[in-house]
């Protein structure tokens, strides 16, 4: 079957937004609210064992601050906690300290020339990815894609298959006819769970994963003059991942 449609995650695969993103969001929520939590580089690498923003809080309290109190209403401090973190995560992108990893663009723009379908399936809010698109990408990018599946919509997160699962049934593709790009572990579960075979391209926070069934795992897309580090797979000869590639790889694996 021929190669359809590209379906990217967000967080770490189309940006680096973990740790100078969604970390210091989430610490300026905390202060807002008069809570002492604060993450640090690598407390925020070991909370990333756990998708979604309010699993992770709540992921924190129970494994690394056993000794708060949870008030009656805690799921409620939750979603208001997950919500302020949304609004300072969106005040960093309007600045455009967040700037799309190196080869998206190019990729991106090369496979709407080229007909491919393109979509998104990530945990992240869709306001998040929204604004990603918006102010790190292009002003229309979100019409760039046909379909963005986001946050809450299916009520397992990755490493489930579910969201992925749900982006299929909303464009009406085979998994055998989609490339899926995503940068962890768990990101790698959920794509390959659906049956989409995936591309990884790593980030400071998932150099020590491991990525059994990957068609090549990167250090990024790479750019002409610009080689990406190839950590395992086979780049045909090439400095970077273009459409031309990407078929070869979905036809061959």
């Amino acid at each position: 079957m021929a190669l359809q449609a590209l379906i990217f995650d967000v967080d770490g695969t189309l940006a680096d937004t973990e740790r100078d993103g969604h970390r210091i969001a989430f610490n300026s929520a905390f202060r807002e609210f008069g809570l002492d939590w604060d993450w640090d580089v690598d407390l925020y690498g070991k909370l990333l064992a756990v998708t979604g923003g309010k699993e992770r809080i709540r992921y924190y309290v129970e494994s690394f601050n056993t000794r708060y109190v949870k008030p009656a209403d805690f799921d409620r401090l939750v979603a208001e906690l997950h919500k302020t973190k949304t609004r300072h995560y969106t005040e960093l992108l309007s600045g455009g300290l967040i700037p799309v990893r190196p080869g998206i663009r190019r990729l991106l723009e090369e496979a709407r020339t080229a007909g491919l379908r393109l979509a998104i399936a990530t945990t992240t809010t869709p306001e998040n990815v929204t604004a990603l698109l918006k102010y790190s990408l292009a002003p229309d990018a979100e019409s760039w894609f046909e379909v963005i599946a986001a946050g809450d919509i299916v009520p397992a997160k990755k490493p489930a298959p579910d969201i992925y699962f749900w982006a299929l049934e909303r464009m009406n593709l085979d998994p055998a006819a989609c490339l899926a790009f995503e940068d962890s572990e768990n990101g790698l579960k959920s794509s390959l769970g659906a049956g989409i075979k995936t591309l990884v391209t790593i980030n400071d926070y998932t150099t020590d994963h491991e990525f059994p069934g990957a068609l090549a795992v990167l250090s990024d897309l790479g750019e002409p003059g610009q080689a990406c580090q190839v950590f395992s797979g086979d780049l045909n000869g090439k400095a970077y991942v273009d459409v031309a590639l990407l078929r070869q790889w979905h036809e061959n694996a």
